[in-house]
């Protein structure tokens, strides 16, 4: 009795999973397109997206030519920060002791090194820093700059030394 009490149940599992698969396929295919599906088949039906990776940046030098230093000894600490440049805005000057690399998300942003060097990152691109090297950014566009920074700090260290000492021109 239990043996056909056990395949009973078995085979009531096996119908039950069969059809809540098949229902689920349907009900899945007949989701409308939505800005948030991101995609449509020819029906009009949404399809499914893949995730898509795309490496902006790899390097073990700052955006000058210099090479980055090592890692420190000790715990990381990770930073991010947003900011946001006014249009015609200049920060001041500064140097960075640790290593940091960003995402420029609008906008066009100009960095210059005290040697006069001159980057300017466009939107979409990927910078990184130089570290150790005195240098300023400005916003020569008409919108604001929004700049993604991810820092790869220690504890207790500053994110930026100012040097106000150097007058902007």
């Amino acid at each position: 009795m239990k043996r056909i009490l056990y395949c009973v149940l078995t085979a009531t599992l096996i119908i039950l999973g069969q059809n809540a698969l098949t229902s689920c396929k349907k009900s899945s295919t007949n989701i409308p397109a939505t800005e948030e599906t991101l995609g449509q088949t020819e029906n009009g039906v949404a399809a499914q997206q893949q995730v898509e990776a795309t490496e902006l940046i790899r390097t073990s030098q700052s955006w000058d030519g210099a090479e980055l230093p090592d890692y420190p000894q000790g715990r990381p600490e990770l930073v991010a920060v947003k900011y946001v440049f006014p249009a015609g805005e200049k920060l001041g000057w500064h140097h960075h002791v640790a290593m940091n690399y960003g995402v420029l998300v609008q906008g066009e942003l100009t960095i210059i090194g005290q040697d006069g060097q001159e980057k300017v990152v466009h939107e979409g691109e990927a910078v990184v820093e130089m570290v150790g090297t005195v240098h300023h950014g400005e916003n020569r566009g008409t919108k604001p700059v929004i700049l993604y920074m991810f820092y790869l700090s220690q504890k207790d260290l500053p994110l930026a030394v100012q040097h106000p000492d150097i007058p902007l021109e």
